[in-house]
This record gives structure tokens, C-alpha cells and sequence, in this order.
């Protein structure tokens, strides 16, 4: 992944969507030879710190392996170098939340506070679902110190490799129902969104909502995913 390529994104825009709706593709982040080549990883069982199985927490079904470090240099690559362009809506949206936490511009140092806070371990992870795989809403947050927008990229094509299986969203409003997102992606697609908590603008003010990803039931085939969550677990 070439830093000239990430840097001629539209972020601007990226913002604009995010501060919107609380998430924002990226059409064509990674060509099809290196998400093939980033979910052969998972079958090579190697360079990781775990593996879960999903049922048996209780987080529906399917699997994913959490990378060790050092992390594969593409994996590296893209966390430190998409994050610098996250900061200026992460920081925002703390001061629009009333939350005093400011993230550091670099990403390094930001991982320095987590790791003096006892969060060492590194969260990028490989997904995998086969037919009749799903995952449950939930939130990826990991101990105190949590960047409050991640990213997944599709690593398999939907309808030749896999039907079904579509990224979903929910975000709870104060006082109101729940508001879903079925967010269409292709093979190297990426998707940002918000980990947690984000703002969004009313009538009196900023409030707060609470969003939740997962992922439907996968028809038939395999789908992969590499996720990025920018803060290291407890």
C-alpha cells in the first residue's frame, strides 16, 4: 500500500460522512491479489496471538484470529497511516461529546498511551464465515483507551465468493428506535465507522448515539475480513 495512495483519498469527504452517518466506504482500498494474499494468512494459522470461535461466547457464528506482533507490514501500514487522517474527526467528535481525550497526531504515540495504560495487545484481526455464519452487534472497545472510529475491508467478492453476508450498522438514538444501515461493499472495499459513540447534531445541540456493527447470515461460500481497531486490548 503506497502512503501517496492513501494521502490522495478524499478525507475531506470521508469526514463529511462520517460526521453524517457515522460510517464511510472507501471504494477499492486494496486490489484483489492482496486481499486474496491477506486471507490465504488465515488459513496458514501462523502470526497470530489467538483464535475465536464465535458460538462459544455466545457471538454468533464464524470465526477470527487477533494478529501478533510485529503485524504483517501492510496490516502496519495501513493503521499508521490512515489513522493521521482520522484524528481531526476523532477529536471533534470528543469536543462535540464533552469528552476531555484528545488523540496524539501520530499513531505510535497514541499506541505509547495505551500500552502505559496496560493495553498491549494488538486487536487487527482476520475474520472468516462460512454458510450459515453471522456476527452478532457489538461494539470493539478493549479498555479505556478506545479511538473512537475503526475500519474493515472485504476481502472476499460478494456473489462469486459469497452471498449474503452484509455489513450492518445500528445506531440508537435518545428516546427514539433503532436506525439500521446495510452498508454495500465489494472485494477491497473498506468501510469506516464509529467504534462506539459519535455525535450528531439536533435541534438543542449535539447529542449522543450509540452505534453497533456486525454482520449478517452468509448464505453460502467464504467471506473474509481483515478489521482494524486503531487502540491496542487490556
Amino acid at each position: 500500500m503506497n502512503p501517496e495512495t492513501l494521502a490522495a483519498l478524499d478525507w475531506q469527504d470521508n469526514a463529511r460522512r462520517l460526521d453524517e452517518d457515522g460510517w464511510a466506504v472507501i471504494p477499492g482500498l486494496l486490489d484483489e491479489a492482496t486481499c486474496r494474499s491477506l486471507s490465504a494468512l488465515y488459513a496458514q494459522g501462523t502470526g497470530f496471538r489467538s483464535r475465536v470461535v464465535m458460538g462459544r461466547h455466545g457471538f454468533g457464528r464464524g470465526e477470527y484470529c487477533y494478529f501478533s506482533y510485529p503485524l504483517p507490514p501492510l496490516v502496519t501500514t495501513l493503521r499508521e497511516k490512515i489513522y493521521p487522517f482520522l484524528v481531526p474527526t476523532a477529536n471533534r467528535w470528543m469536543e462535540r461529546m464533552g469528552f476531555p481525550v484528545r488523540f496524539p497526531s501520530d499513531h505510535q504515540s497514541f499506541l505509547a498511551r495505551c500500552h502505559a495504560a496496560g493495553q498491549t495487545r494488538p486487536t487487527p484481526l482476520l475474520l472468516r464465515y462460512g454458510a450459515g455464519d453471522y456476527n452478532c452487534l457489538h461494539q470493539d472497545l478493549y479498555g479505556e483507551h478506545v479511538f473512537p472510529i475503526q475500519l474493515a475491508v472485504l476481502l472476499s467478492c460478494p456473489e462469486r465468493d459469497f452471498t449474503g453476508g452484509e455489513f450492518v450498522l445500528t445506531e440508537q438514538r435518545p428516546r427514539m428506535q433503532s436506525r439500521a444501515d446495510v452498508v454495500p461493499l465489494r472485494m477491497g472495499d473498506a468501510v469506516l465507522f464509529a467504534v462506539s459513540q459519535r455525535p450528531k447534531a439536533g435541534a438543542r445541540g449535539d447529542y449522543r448515539v450509540t452505534l453497533r456493527h456486525g454482520v449478517s447470515r452468509v448464505r453460502s461460500g467464504l467471506r473474509h475480513t481483515l478489521g482494524l481497531i486503531f487502540h491496542d486490548a487490556a
